[in-house]
């Protein structure tokens, strides 16, 4: 014979219920925050974040009482694999080569994402994970650029905030070019790594221009829409 549930048992069920509801509301914000992120930017106002979502905006403020708090949990991955790649370039044993190789992995991260290219050039001082993880990164690619320097590949006169104005500049070029000329970025990295490279270094391959009527057609677009859309 089966006994009826405790009165304890009965007291943690929608305990439960409201730990289970809070996840699945967590969960529906950080998919439609990193959905919004990587197609808008982080332009996107929490209001639409929690419209996205399917949740009111008290929800989303009992989840994620700030913006910042909100793009730390929705980048963290974005992060790990950030620091990721600076690790991958020391492995390399061609320091040049492993220079390069993080320079392109790392504008190819903006690309993929209009949310992590905005990222990448801001600060985001409330969000304490994603800042250590930038500092360990940061930290990082200065070994790197020693370690290319060293080796005779890299121009001496290349500085750490050089990679910042190259994340400025790609961010600035995904969002132009949109879906119009999707692949501009890359000869805009090709073009900066030549520029980095010291006389002798081996010079990677710059692909080629977009095709004239793909970047008049993005020129159009901005016409339109101006600068901050895509």
């Amino acid at each position: 014979m089966t006994s009826a549930p405790s009165d304890h048992t009965q007291d943690r069920q929608p305990e439960a219920r409201l730990r289970a509801d809070a996840e699945r509301n967590r969960d529906l914000i950080l998919v439609a925050a990193r959905r919004l992120f990587a197609t808008e930017g982080l332009g996107v106002s929490m209001a639409s974040v929690a419209r996205e979502a399917g949740v009111g905006k008290a929800t989303l403020s009992r989840r994620f009482a700030t913006r910042d708090e909100l793009i730390n949990a929705v980048f963290a991955d974005r992060m790990d694999a950030y620091a990721g790649a600076v690790a991958k370039a020391l492995d390399d044993p061609d320091p040049w080569q492993g220079f390069t190789g993080y320079i392109h992995a790392v504008c190819a991260m903006q690309a993929a994402d209009r949310g992590f290219a905005d990222v990448l050039t801001m600060s985001f001082p409330a969000a304490k994970a994603l800042e250590a993880r930038r500092t360990e990164s940061y930290n990082a690619f200065l070994e790197l650029i020693a370690r290319a320097r060293n080796s005779g590949h890299l121009r001496n006169d290349f500085v750490p905030e050089d990679l910042v104005i190259l994340q400025m500049a790609n961010a600035g070029v995904i969002a132009a070019a949109g879906d119009d000329a999707p692949d501009t970025w890359r000869r805009l990295v090709g073009h900066m790594l030549r520029s980095y490279a010291a006389p002798g270094a081996p010079i990677p391959a710059v692909p080629e221009a977009p095709a004239p009527t793909a970047l008049f057609r993005a020129m159009i677009r901005l016409a339109r829409t101006g600068p901050g859309s895509a």
